[in-house]
């Protein structure tokens, strides 16, 4: 397993080889005493499965409080896996960072608590896997509007298809984190 850090240093690209041979592949997705030796201290206790289509965008989605750690995955397709910093006394509040995953590689996005999280479908279609290091409880979501002129995020594409809940999310300047 390498782990790679991006320019926001909490994000990280978690890499876990494909060992293949003539009957397929096998990947090991989470290791506890392995993310524990890099410092990635938290233990995931829900997993979710999303099946995507083409130009679809999910997100910018955040949870209050204690926030909710993501362990992002593409099994099928190609997505831009994006997390913004809300953490008010960081360094790079405000911020955010871009990548994208695809069933080629061998690559995990960990995202830290304290973070928005959204993904565009950049395929056909996706099938995304992350696990969360708190249960989902729709009381803590909110969410941030994915074009939001104060962030600014670099998204591939200029028009998506987005879900009538991720329609009404708030802009930046409405939070009171």
């Amino acid at each position: 397993m390498n782990v790679k850090t991006l320019k926001i240093k909490e994000v990280l690209i978690i890499n876990s080889d494909k060992h293949k041979d003539e009957r397929g592949w096998f990947q090991e997705t989470y290791h506890l005493q392995k993310f524990l030796d890099r410092d990635i201290n938290h233990t995931f206790v829900q997993d979710n499965l999303v099946y995507s289509n083409k130009n679809v965008l999910r997100g910018l989605h955040a949870n209050k409080k204690q926030g909710q750690g993501k362990l992002v995955s593409c099994i099928k397709g190609k997505i831009f896996d994006v997390a913004v910093d809300l953490r008010p006394d960081s360094n790079t509040y405000k911020q955010w960072v871009g990548y994208f995953l695809t069933e080629d590689d061998s690559n995990f996005l960990y995202i830290p608590r304290g973070f928005a999280h959204g993904y565009s479908v950049e395929s056909e279609d996706a099938l995304v896997n992350y696990k969360c290091t708190e249960i989902y409880n729709p009381d803590e979501e909110f969410g941030i509007i994915w074009d939001d002129p104060d962030i600014n995020i670099a998204w591939p594409q200029n028009s998506y298809i987005i879900s009538e809940r991720d329609k009404k999310n708030m802009y930046f300047k409405e939070l009171k984190l």
